[in-house]
């Protein structure tokens, strides 16, 4: 059974930068399809980036150009580097892996993750 587990949220100004990580147990995250989705509460849950196995990534528009997914086999950990952020960034974001491919779906949707993270908060103020 995968777990993973997220950190580096917090509250910064819009701007501003953050890193977030996904610790993983249980599998390693080379050898994962991993993905970080958030989430505001009332609307539904957003896929941001998403990272195969054999590293491919895939960014969400909303945040190309500002938001990088990157892997640590070295640490066995997800990251995600999040630059000039803004007040629309605020949400829960959630770490997501899965260990097989789930045809059908894309690599920012939900469906194909079978394992998930309690969370970690991301605030940004203007």
């Amino acid at each position: 059974q995968v777990h993973v587990v997220e950190s580096g949220g917090g509250s910064v100004q819009a701007g501003g930068s953050l890193r977030l990580s996904c610790a993983a147990s249980g599998g390693t995250v080379s050898n994962l399809y991993m993905a970080w989705f958030r989430r505001v509460p009332g609307k539904a849950r957003e896929g941001v980036a998403a990272i195969t196995k054999d590293g491919s990534t895939t960014v969400a528009d909303s945040v190309r150009g500002r938001f990088t997914i990157s892997r640590d086999n070295a640490l066995n950990t997800l990251n995600l580097q999040m630059n000039s952020l803004q007040p629309e960034d605020t949400a829960m974001y959630y770490c997501a892996a899965a260990e097989g491919l789930r045809i059908g779906y894309n690599r920012l949707s939900n469906q194909r993750y079978d394992f998930w993270g309690r969370g970690t908060q991301v605030t940004v103020s203007s």
